[in-house]
């Protein structure tokens, strides 16, 4: 099963309000142009060990933004569309536990304010599916996007093959997650116990669909 890391607690329990402007100054001497966007959210954080997830999170922005810088994004991050992705990212990040999500959304952020392109309705959609991604699920999207083995054997089901790589997971959990995934449409993996060629069932990254490889590549990145 997953376990969640929450190592945040980089600063003392101290003034929140000092923490914001700590990490609103240190945004804003890295990337000067989201200093001010970021500093409006960060005024809302009230806690030290949300304002460290959220610090985490903006340090990885920074660091990938660092030599970046364009005229095109300049005038995106000034949008009223930019300031409330960016609240909606940081605020599911501050309430997030686990530090791999934290890096899919430093991610999503990073390729929205570089690449600014998708309409603003994809991305809450995206926004909001991965707030209800739990880490199991990460698991199960890893497991399914894995290459197949040299020698996969002759037959074989998406189950055992999904077991073999999660072999801290029940098949009743495993068939669980997948359900919910289908729900959300990161996969469309409809019959888990249905025989067929080793080779067919060890190679299940067809089944990832093509709104579930964003996250996939987010999640192999992190």
């Amino acid at each position: 099963m997953a376990s969640e890391s929450d190592n945040t607690d980089l600063v003392p329990a101290s003034d929140p309000k000092q923490l914001a402007l700590d990490v609103a100054s240190f945004v804003a001497s890295a990337v000067p142009y989201i200093g001010g966007p970021v500093s409006n959210v960060l005024s809302g954080v009230a806690t030290t060990r949300k304002l460290n997830r959220v610090r985490g999170l903006l340090e990885r922005v920074a660091a990938d933004l660092k030599e970046f810088k364009t005229e095109a994004t300049e005038r995106y991050v000034k949008t009223e569309e930019f300031e409330e992705l960016l609240e909606r990212t940081l605020r599911q990040a501050a309430d997030e536990r686990s530090e791999e999500k934290r890096r899919i959304y430093a991610s999503f952020l990073r390729d929205d304010i570089k690449t600014p392109g998708g309409t603003y309705d994809d991305k809450v959609r995206f926004l909001r599916t991965l707030e209800q991604l739990q880490p199991d699920h990460l698991m199960v999207l890893k497991a399914l996007g894995e290459a197949p083995e040299a020698n996969p054997g002759t037959m074989g089901s998406p189950s055992q093959t999904l077991s073999k790589r999660l072999p801290g997971m029940n098949a009743v959990h495993i068939a669980e997650l997948v359900a919910q995934l289908n729900d959300m449409r990161v996969t469309n993996l409809s019959s888990l116990k249905v025989i067929m060629t080793g080779r067919g069932a060890a190679d299940l990254r067809h089944s990832v669909t093509e709104y579930g490889r964003r996250f996939l590549g987010y999640l192999l990145e992190a």
